[in-house]
């Protein structure tokens, strides 16, 4: 992969239902013409496998399933610092690793800015398909991505 200056990393598990929201977000995201220094990456389950992609970025947009307590379908913006600031702070299966692996990219000297999409699901358990409440928030989540990327000059 050539070096992208903003990375969107969609995370999550396809089987298990909306736990699978950030790949399922990623895979509209193909569908859309966006900017070459722009880069999509389907980072499934694997967050730790990911350290050279976000060191080399200058800014990640995450998109992640985000258990915090709302409405299913709800969207969320935060930073990294906002999911480490409690102890009874909301995590996927996911945000634990994705926090450590930008915690070595920062050890290692990358600078990455960092912001977390998540969507609260309603639903994991095995299944391949998003429950209808995710189903139809993926158009505004796609929203919510280039809103940010409207932000960052795109």
């Amino acid at each position: 992969m050539t070096r992208k200056r903003t990375l969107i990393l969609g995370i999550g598990n396809l089987i298990l239902k909306d736990e699978g929201i950030g790949v399922h977000v990623v895979r509209a995201l193909e569908e859309k013409k966006l900017p070459p220094e722009v880069g999509l990456i389907d980072g499934g389950t694997a967050t730790m496998d990911l350290l050279s992609v976000i060191y080399e970025s200058e800014r990640i947009i995450v998109i992640d399933a985000l258990k915090a307590g709302g409405e299913p379908g709800t969207i969320y913006r935060c930073l990294p610092e906002d999911l480490m600031e409690t102890s009874d702070r909301p995590l996927s299966l996911h945000q634990l690793g994705l926090l450590d692996v930008l915690g070595m990219s920062r050890q290692l000297g990358g600078d990455a800015a960092v912001v977390i999409i998540g969507v609260e699901p309603k639903e994991i358990s095995w299944g391949l398909e998003l429950t209808e409440e995710l189903q139809a928030v993926v158009p505004k989540v796609v929203k919510a991505v280039k809103k940010e990327l409207r932000g960052l000059g795109y």
